[in-house]
């Protein structure tokens, strides 16, 4: 391929091996993904279900892992009422009348696999039939803080029983949900007429847990969280049509581990990112302290891009109204550029607190950093202390094993000391 990535500032670009830190990226511990994952969900045969969950659930459910369920329209979890899934546990999503599961402010959802034995939200569908969007998604609403212009409280996506809706408060130390080892797969289906994500996370609490999750064929954004405070760990969107990760109304937290995979022909009519962050709206004026921040560890991005078709691709990262994203020991490949800056970073001071990439590994095809600007050529620094592909190259000349359907594996083949590094 032709296509470079070219820096204006050329005279910071260095050839050397000394003064990057690769241990964490040439190291990386991949077990974390093994035995709980599905890369080959259309391929599934799950057992046929044995039990219609109840529309409302107002007094603690336990279900039983012996026991394959079926979501038919909405079921709210309401009045404190705690539903707790075992492990092991199938439940099956219908797509004739689309299935969502709303766990109402105040109450809980408590879903805790292992690794041997996941809990599995799935199409209620036949293997081979299943696309994005068959059923719904989940929604779990929590008492944490935004920084919404409306104020504490406001109304979740999908236009959802009102009452069953509201979220926000001033709890940050709320335990609102423990999810650990769960799979979301082919949900993202509008509600009427309103988006919906495979999973929606609104005002979480930082006690509760969110680890070893997999959304798979979202057909809106796999994961999105909307204000809170949590640390998310082991995380995968798989093949969503829109946004992998999306963060807004002042969430602030941290994400460690977290893989996101694209087809660069999959992607919505507005534009798709693995990473799009949204810090405050226009007409609002928080707290400077409550612009939506984030900070995240460890990310494989990959665009499964070409020569055929890496034009379509566009940045990684998306940053809005002055977002903040610290990202650090991640690899980003296949994309157009690592990051998008809309027009309200307006100085180099703003680009600088507001978006850090460290000790990272990029492969794009484009400058690198998009603002449409005065600032363009300077900001092409906020990637400096990086290694990156001086030619664009296809996914698997640089990775393992990146194509496998069952088992994709994303080491890098050559040291990062092979890679040009910006000084």
């Amino acid at each position: 391929m032709k296509s470079k990535y070219i820096l204006p500032l050329a005279a910071i670009l260095l050839s050397i091996t000394l003064g990057f830190s690769q241990e964490t990226l040439q190291k990386e511990n991949m077990g974390w993904m093994e035995n709980w994952t599905n890369f080959e969900v259309n391929k599934t045969d799950y057992p046929t279900y044995d039990e219609i969950l109840p529309n409302v659930i107002s007094s603690d459910l336990n279900l039983n892992s012996d026991i394959t369920y079926l979501i038919t329209g909405t079921v709210y979890v309401i009045e404190g009422a705690t539903l707790t899934i075992p492990k092991g546990t199938i439940i099956r999503c219908d797509y004739e009348d689309p299935a969502n599961l709303v766990v109402s402010r105040g109450s809980k959802l408590i879903a805790e696999g292992t690794n041997a034995d996941p809990i599995v939200f799935t199409s209620n569908k036949s293997p081979n039939s299943r696309s994005n969007g068959d059923w719904g998604g989940i929604s779990i609403l929590g008492n944490a803080e935004t920084n919404t212009i409306e104020g504490k409280e406001n109304l979740i996506k999908g236009h959802f029983e009102t009452q069953h809706s509201v979220y926000g408060g001033t709890n940050n130390d709320e335990e609102t949900t423990i999810l650990k080892y769960v799979r979301i797969e082919f949900g993202g289906k509008s509600h009427n007429q309103s988006k919906v994500n495979g999973l929606s996370l609104y005002a979480l609490g930082k006690k509760s847990v969110v680890e070893n999750i997999m959304v798979s064929y979202s057909a809106d954004d796999s994961f999105e969280w909307h204000g809170g405070q949590v640390v998310a760990k082991n995380l995968i969107s798989y093949k969503s049509n829109d946004d992998d990760y999306d963060f807004t109304a002042g969430f602030q937290g941290e994400l460690v581990n977290v893989m996101a995979i694209r087809h660069p022909y999959i992607a919505s009519s507005k534009g798709s990112y693995a990473i799009e962050i949204d810090g405050i709206k226009p007409s609002s004026i928080p707290e400077k302290s409550k612009i939506t921040s984030v900070d995240i560890t460890g990310a494989i991005l990959i665009s499964l891009a070409d020569e055929s078709n890496f034009n379509y691709t566009k940045a990684a990262i998306s940053l809005n109204n002055q977002a903040k994203l610290y990202i650090n020991d991640s690899k980003i490949s296949g994309f157009s550029d690592v990051v998008r800056l809309d027009k309200s970073y307006n100085t180099l001071a703003l680009i600088q607190e507001s978006f850090n990439l460290d000790n990272s590994f990029f492969n794009i095809h484009k400058k690198g950093v998009i603002l449409n600007n005065k600032l363009s050529d300077l900001a092409q620094l906020a990637l400096k202390y990086n290694r990156f592909t001086k030619v664009f190259q296809h996914v698997s000349d640089l990775f393992s094993d990146p194509t496998d359907s069952a088992n994709p594996q994303f080491t890098l083949k050559k040291s990062l000391n092979n890679y040009m590094v910006i000084q």
